[in-house]
Order: C-alpha cells, then sequence, then structure tokens
C-alpha cells in the first residue's frame, strides 16, 4: 500500500475518502496474480445471504459456497465470463430461509459435484466430516462440523488465506438462532469456541448473512466484540434460548428443498425443469 502510493506524482493529493477505493483496487490486482487465489463475494437482498465464489488462478478451478436459487443464472454467467471451471458447490447446512442453488448449478454447470454435511441427514454428490479436505487447483478447504445453529452446520477454513467460511454459526456481532433443525446453544457455543475463535485473531470471518451491511469480520473482533458469545456459557444459553423469533417465511419450503440439494419439491414459481 505505502509503495503504491509513494509512486503517485507530488501533485495528485488524495483525498481520504479515496484511500479504500485504491486499496480495494491493489487487492484486486493482487488477488489475479498467478498462483493466488480469487475471490468473489456475492449478495442475494431477500435473504441477505453471501455467495463465495472462489477459485485457483492457475488452474481455474473454483467452487461456490452457499449459493441461492434465485442468482444460479447470475452465478453460471459469471463463471463463464471469468473462464472458471465450477468443480464443487458446498453448502454450509441445510439452510431454512432460502432453497440453495446447488441442484440448478448442476443443471446449468454440467460436471460439478454437490457437498453438505453427513450430520445434516440431506442429499449431495459428497458429504464432508470435520477434518475432510475440499481441494479445487491449488487451494484448499478444511471441513469443520460447528453444530449448533442446526445440527449438521460446518464451517469451511481456508488456512492458505486465513479466512472462514462460518455460515450461520458465526455472524458479524452475531450468531445463528438455536431454536429449530436440531439447533443447541450448548452445542453452538462450544463450536464456536473450539472451532472458530480458536483460529489466529487476523483470520478473516466470512459469514453467510449480514443484514446491516458488513461483509465481513476477524476472528479478533468476534473475540472482543460480538455481545453474545462474549458471555460465559450459561448466560449465553439464556440469551439464545429467550430470542422467541419467528420462523423464516420460506422455512416450509426450503428445509425439504435444501435436504434434497434445492433439486426437489421447489416450489411452482421456482421448478426449473418443465
Amino acid at each position: 500500500m505505502k509503495l503504491f502510493l509513494s509512486l503517485l506524482p507530488a501533485s495528485k493529493l488524495l483525498l481520504r475518502s479515496q484511500l479504500p477505493v485504491i486499496y480495494q483496487r491493489v487487492q484486486s490486482l493482487s488477488a489475479m496474480a498467478p498462483g493466488a487465489q480469487f475471490f468473489r463475494q456475492l449478495f442475494d437482498r431477500e435473504s441477505c445471504t453471501y455467495t463465495y465464489l472462489l477459485a485457483d488462478n492457475d488452474t481455474k478451478e473454483g467452487v461456490l459456497i452457499d449459493p441461492v436459487i434465485e442468482h444460479a443464472d447470475r452465478d453460471a454467467n459469471l463463471l463463464q465470463d471469468l473462464g472458471l471451471k465450477l468443480k464443487y458447490v458446498l453448502n454450509t447446512h441445510v439452510h431454512a430461509d432460502h432453497i440453495t442453488g446447488t441442484g440448478k448449478l448442476k443443471k446449468l454447470v454440467p460436471g460439478c459435484k454437490s457437498i453438505l454435511s453427513k450430520a445434516s441427514t440431506g442429499k449431495a454428490d459428497i458429504l464432508v466430516e470435520d477434518g475432510d479436505k475440499i481441494k479445487f487447483g491449488n487451494q484448499e478447504l478444511v471441513v469443520a462440523h460447528t453444530p449448533g445453529h442446526t445440527a449438521g452446520c460446518v464451517c469451511y477454513i481456508d488456512y492458505q488465506t486465513n479466512s472462514v467460511y462460518t455460515g450461520d454459526t458465526l455472524l458479524i456481532r452475531g450468531c445463528g438462532r438455536t431454536d429449530f433443525q436440531g439447533g443447541s446453544a450448548a452445542n453452538l457455543y462450544e463450536s464456536v469456541w473450539s472451532k472458530i475463535l480458536s483460529l489466529p485473531e487476523h483470520t478473516t470471518v466470512y459469514p453467510a448473512h449480514d443484514y446491516k451491511g458488513q461483509t465481513c469480520s476477524t476472528v479478533g473482533e468476534e473475540k472482543k466484540l460480538n455481545p453474545r458469545l462474549t458471555k460465559e456459557k450459561e448466560q449465553f444459553i439464556e440469551i439464545m434460548d429467550n430470542l422467541n423469533l419467528s420462523y423464516p417465511k420460506k422455512i416450509k419450503e426450503s428445509v425439504p428443498a435444501n435436504l434434497e440439494c434445492g433439486l426437489f419439491n421447489l416450489p411452482e414459481h421456482l421448478v426449473f425443469d418443465k
């Protein structure tokens, strides 16, 4: 960053507001360098879901994490535009607030395989467990079983880029609810502290959702600032047991469909093989 700025002519005065933009450009350029990992964060407005596209710049093999069915065409087109080969479609859990784009992407991008945790009891081409490794090109994600939000939640840890994709297990200054789909506040607390917040503090946290416009956090931030998970375990359980949240609007259609890889039990308006 300092080197980049030092190359600017002295006559070019930079406003402070410009610096983040410049930094983002430097990041984008470095992300496309040979041997590096390509990264793209995508968003669904209705469910506030983040979908992550990761790829190896040398082999062009890529993965999508937590896609949304309404954006499957967007994701497939982006892969084509960038010349990337989709190897796997991963889900962090069986979602209750939206239908996964996994099934539709398997139709749009033949040859890619779906991944879901074995503990989720859902269907997928590959069912993973704690410690399994998912490789695409020279990149690798390590599966961490993190039950609590649901019994089948997993996170995907990328030790090469010091990143973790936490699904609903850990959100920015929050966490997923624990009152359905085999959820357990006690299990979630143990999962977060043993599998996520035990990572180096500079590890970037990429959640499956954010409702306030934030895109990522760090392990260090959440260890200090998460208003729920900085509490003692007993207090955390009490907080989670008394949230009294209404169920997601799409839970009755999302869970059955997501247990079938987003291919079956679809609402009529989302059926794409007619």
